[in-house]
């Protein structure tokens, strides 16, 4: 069949190379319809469900809220994990499915199983909610707007009621979460005086407020022939109208809500604030949807922010559009790759040209990598893949293999070629171009296949692993498959069309016979010393394989994003003006750092929660200039002198993406967890803080913290039944005073246009301060009798736990940090073997590792179990090719010389083996088959085809025709992996970089091994006999026929 669609290209090639050029141009188009991201979707599919409950402690939250949403949850269709946080006023439980499941699907299946909670968790608890589906990377944007002039109360309004709606309008925006500024209601701060000195209640208070702005819909009335819709109009809208609601009549005068309250605007209780560059700011953040374009969302984002900056002007108001953009990340990355694959393109037609010093050929072997590359870009955007940096990666890789069949082909055609034109009665010119092509076509087929099935258990890949490298590895697979088609078509159809219209020069290029001389020569020495050179071959290679387990190993490279986050930490129970204070004084410090561009701060949470987090722990944006990776480098190392220039701070430094990549393996944002088990919060707080003290003395802890270590104040306010009975209150009466008190109740909204405000009765601010007060805080019974607190109730001075964290529905502790100077694997192995002697764990209680150790861990072994599948798939389809036991093994012992030169560019590098390294090995491997498969196949094609006898002459015959091609092959793909190499650390190429250099190193050793030593372990070992076909070729036609009998 391959013979025949040969032929086929060969007697109709202006049809395939229109088709060839329609399919470029398609290509073309193609590239600048794809969608773009920095990573392909990574994390697993997620369903977090968000409760607020107002008032209520984080234990609380956990027995009443946490534990009934877990229970629910549980059994959930295709539910692999969940996690929870219980905080003050809030739980989250985060659903984690199965990998391949219908995020869709999962979310309704969840949503489901959220009604069978109504009724079940108590009275104020809000609804709980599925937060937004986002993607994996989540924010598309980060702005910020300050001013001189306004107010924050005025600036959160313009945020919510301005901007929020402009930009949810963009496609591809899922949510706009606003932090900082303060949040406009209307607000009845009730005076406890002035309520005894009247005689009301709170719940009076809260009653007249819901009456006065409460709306109503009329119905309508019926005329004989008109239906009348009848609207009322009345609410209150203003404070002063608010203020003249009557709450009742004494002795004939009327007592209003301003005798007894204060009725104003005023902000919400602040759960959070924002600075940007240590002004007082309101920040905004623009999630994008699952499965959005980025860089589209992106750019409409920033056109819809353009618009609207005039109208911001007008306010005087300052809009800082671009606080964090993954955006540039992207640019730079794929610029960066862009630019690899260029330079490795160029550097491939060059290498080309030197050898065959033919611009004809080097055309023809160069139009395999366009073709091959953008048919690709087709099928993975068919398939909904984007481009990003691990497809674009895993085409840069493929960049010098692409060519390879091109170059095998065209070579032997072009020599064929050269020594038709010397024959005394050449034959027909389309008759060599087929008999070149038929020689070397089932080689090339094979090898291809070869090269596709070791990258099959990339594909494999689970987990994390799997999400980031199996669109790398699918673009590679699909670039070599196209490469095998033009190779098959439209390479014959151009060597016919180029290279029989006018005479071949007849020699070879002067260098390549003195090469060959030399090469012949070398070949004759090595035979004549083979067994000392085999023996040191073999020693190699055992050192090599006994040094790999000694390597370290980190999941992904820092990637330089240009962009850092800082996370700081107060001590637990820290207000929210101390956290923005000390955080003011971090921002300057950090601004003086060379090559900061921005720092902004986010302190405590959002309204609308996106990370429950405290008021006590702060969130910077530090977003550096455009700088080289050595100074982002350099950066980095001043940040966190900085840091550590403030004690009593727990910090940590990241890049976005990294922490993303943490929080989708384990849940938190650190590349090392370590989490504690067990039933009792005082024993896991106990042995967390223990385990913090071991490792935090292991060198290369960063960041070390305790999650949940702390607690915080809290005033506990124990009822005493005698007293209430005595006084005839009821216990929800109490717990209902005090929380429209100091929480504040929501009586109603007031609408005003398109904007909607809340309406709340609470004390007034004087009332929060100081803890006297909370007990002389007076309630009224249903006899009108006022009695203060403290005499219904015990109230004492406490701490309690500000979060508390479930795994799988069991309690934990967890302890985390960073990893600096040193390989994350042996980090971890040191902080297993000192916990194991001198941490010890009471019954019920346990600890388990997570993190990017063990994600890399596990993707290891499955990469090589994999791997050793593949190989034995290998090997059957090469027994089939070779039908020959030993020449199975003269291809396969070429495979312990390859990961000699990976290893030894691995320890060059620092000896760190991270994922990309691993996969730079399976790569390796097969491009090592593939160039030992065109020697042997040509050593049987000499012996079957040609009729020579096997022995040193077909050896070194086989070996110096097969010079230049195995050459060119490894050249050409050293050559077009060698910009990805030298520019390893650089953004975009952070993981490839060490694929790309495995291969470079192993490439080297393996072809010095394909060409000096292969041959004479050949001679010595191989059996090449002529055999007869069982299936015999197809008719090649006879020398006789016409050029165009094809």
């Amino acid at each position: 069949m391959l013979n025949s669609i040969i032929r086929f290209a060969v007697r109709f090639r202006g049809v395939v190379i229109a088709l060839a050029c329609l399919l470029a141009g398609y290509g073309i188009y193609t590239l600048t319809q794809a969608r773009q991201d920095v990573f392909p979707e990574f994390a697993p599919p997620l369903a977090v469900i968000q409760t607020e409950a107002p008032g209520l402690s984080s234990e609380q939250v956990e027995m009443l809220i946490t534990q009934p949403v877990e229970n629910a949850m549980g059994g959930t269709l295709g539910l692999a994990s969940m996690r929870s946080k219980s905080l003050p006023g809030l739980s989250m439980v985060t659903l984690t499915f199965k990998d391949g499941a219908d995020i869709y699907r999962a979310r309704q299946l969840a949503a489901e199983r959220l009604s069978t909670l109504t009724g079940i968790l108590p009275h104020g608890i809000k609804t709980p909610a599925l937060l937004p589906l986002t993607s994996s990377t989540s924010v598309a944007l980060v702005a910020g707007i300050t001013s001189d002039t306004r107010s924050l109360m005025e600036m959160r309004t313009l945020a919510e009621w301005t901007i929020k709606p402009q930009l949810l309008r963009v496609p591809g925006v899922a949510d706009v979460i606003v932090f900082g500024g303060d949040l406009k209601q209307f607000q009845i701060q009730a005076d406890p005086k002035k309520l005894v000195q009247y005689g009301f209640s709170l719940q009076d208070v809260l009653s007249a407020a819901q009456r006065a702005t409460g709306v109503r819909g009329a119905g309508f009335l019926e005329t004989a022939n008109q239906r009348i819709v009848l609207n009322t109009e009345g609410q209150t809208v203003t404070p002063a109208q608010l203020a003249q609601t009557v709450l009742n009549y004494q002795n004939g005068t009327a007592v209003r809500l301003g005798d007894v309250a204060m009725v104003t605007y005023g902000p919400a209780p602040a759960v959070g604030a924002a600075a940007i560059e240590g002004k007082p700011a309101v920040s905004l953040m623009v999630e994008s949807q699952y499965g959005a374009d980025m860089m589209s969302v992106s750019s409409h984002v920033e056109s819809a922010l353009d618009s609207l900056k005039p109208a911001l002007d007008a306010e005087q108001v300052r809009l800082h559009p671009d606080l964090f953009r993954p955006a540039k990340f992207i640019e730079t990355a794929m610029s960066h790759l862009q630019t690899a694959l260029l330079l490795g393109g160029v550097l491939v037609v060059l290498v080309l040209f030197l050898f065959l010093l033919n611009i004809r050929t080097a055309i023809i072997s160069a139009t395999a990598i366009p073709l091959s590359l953008l048919t690709a870009v087709i099928v993975l955007h068919h398939f909904g893949v984007s481009l990003n940096t691990m497809t674009l990666g895993g085409l840069a890789i493929a960049l010098g293999e692409v060519v390879d069949d091109a170059v095998v082909d065209v070579e032997n055609i072009f020599r064929r070629l050269r020594q038709n034109q010397m024959l005394e009665h050449p034959v027909s010119p389309a008759l060599v171009v087929l008999r070149a092509s038929f020689e070397v076509r089932s080689a090339v087929v094979y090898a291809t296949l070869v090269v596709a099935l070791i990258f099959l258990p990339v594909l494999a890949l689970s987990g994390i692993a799997g999400k980031l490298f199996a669109p790398l590895g699918l673009a590679y697979i699909l670039a070599i498959l196209a490469s095998l088609v033009v190779a098959l078509t439209v390479t014959p159809a151009l060597a016919f069309m180029l290279l029989t219209t006018k005479p071949l020069q007849s020699d070879e290029p002067k260098w390549v016979r003195r090469l060959k001389a030399g090469y012949l020569k070398l070949l004759a020495n090595i035979e004549s010393h083979s067994r000392p050179l085999i023996w040191m071959i073999v020693i190699l290679c055992t050192v090599a394989a006994s040094a790999l387990p000694f390597f370290g190993g980190n999941f992904i490279p820092e990637l330089k994003e240009g962009h850092y986050l800082i996370h700081m930490a107060l001590a637990p129970g820290a207000s929210l003006s101390e956290s923005m204070r000390v955080g003011n004084r971090v921002a300057q410090e950090l601004s003086t750092v060379p090559g900061v561009r921005l720092v902004a701060q986010r302190a405590g949470r959002a309204s609308e929660v996106v990370d429950p987090t405290g008021v006590h722990v702060s969130e910077f944006e530090v977003d550096l200039n455009s700088v080289s990776a050595a100074e982002e480098t350099q950066a980095v190392a001043r940040i966190q002198q900085v840091l550590a220039s403030f004690p009593g701070l727990t910090t940590s430094v990241n890049t976005f993406l990294t922490e993303r990549v943490d929080e989708s393996i384990s849940g938190i944002t650190a590349p090392v967890v370590i989490n504690v088990f067990g039933p009792d919060l005082d024993v896991l707080d106990s042995k967390a803080q223990e385990i913090a003290q071991v490792i935090g003395r292991i060198p290369g802890t960063i960041g070390l913290r305790v999650e949940s270590a702390q607690h915080v104040p809290q005033l506990t306010i124990r009822l005493r039944p005698e007293q209430l009975t005595h006084w005839g209150f009821e216990p929800v009466d109490v717990m209902e005073a005090l929380q429209v008190a100091y929480d504040g109740v929501t009586a109603s909204q007031i609408y005003q246009g398109n904007q909607t405000y809340d309406v709340t009765v609470s004390l007034t601010p004087t009332a929060h301060h100081g803890i006297a007060t909370v007990g002389s805080l007076l309630l009224r019974n249903r006899t009108g009798t006022t009695v203060p607190l403290d005499q219904l109730a015990l109230i004492t001075q406490t701490t309690s736990r500000y979060q508390i964290m479930h795994s799988g529905g069991q309690r934990l502790q967890t302890v985390s940090t960073a990893v600096h100077g040193r390989a994350v694997s042996d980090y971890v192995q040191e902080a297993q073997r000192l916990i194991n002697q001198e941490v010890t764990l009471p019954k019920g209680t346990y600890v388990l590792f997570a993190g990017e150790e063990q994600a890399r861990a596990q993707s290891q072994q499955d990469l090589l179990v994999y791997t050793a599948a593949a190989i034995i798939g290998i090997m059957l389809l090469l027994f089939l090719a070779l039908k020959s036991m030993r020449a199975l093994v003269l291809v396969l012992v070429n495979l312990p010389f390859a990961l000699v030169g990976g290893v030894l560019t691995v320890l060059v590098c620092g000896g760190n083996l991270s994922l990309g390294s691993l996969v730079g090995f399976v790569t390796l491997f097969g491009i090592t088959l593939r160039n030992s498969i065109m020697l042997i196949s040509h050593y049987s094609n000499l012996v079957n085809e040609e009729g020579m006898t096997w022995g040193p002459e077909a050896a070194r015959r086989g070996a110096a025709e097969r010079l230049v091609p195995i050459l060119m092959t490894a050249v050409v793909t050293a050559l077009g992996l060698l910009p990805l190499a030298l520019a390893s650390g650089a953004a975009g190429n952070e993981i490839e970089g060490p694929m790309a250099i495995v291969i470079l190193g192993g490439l080297v050793t393996s072809t010095a091994l394909n060409l000096l030593v292969l041959p004479t372990l050949a001679l010595h070992f191989g059996r090449f006999e002529k055999r007869v076909e069982e299936f015999p070729h197809p008719d090649i036609p006879s020398e006789g026929a016409a050029p165009n009998a094809v």
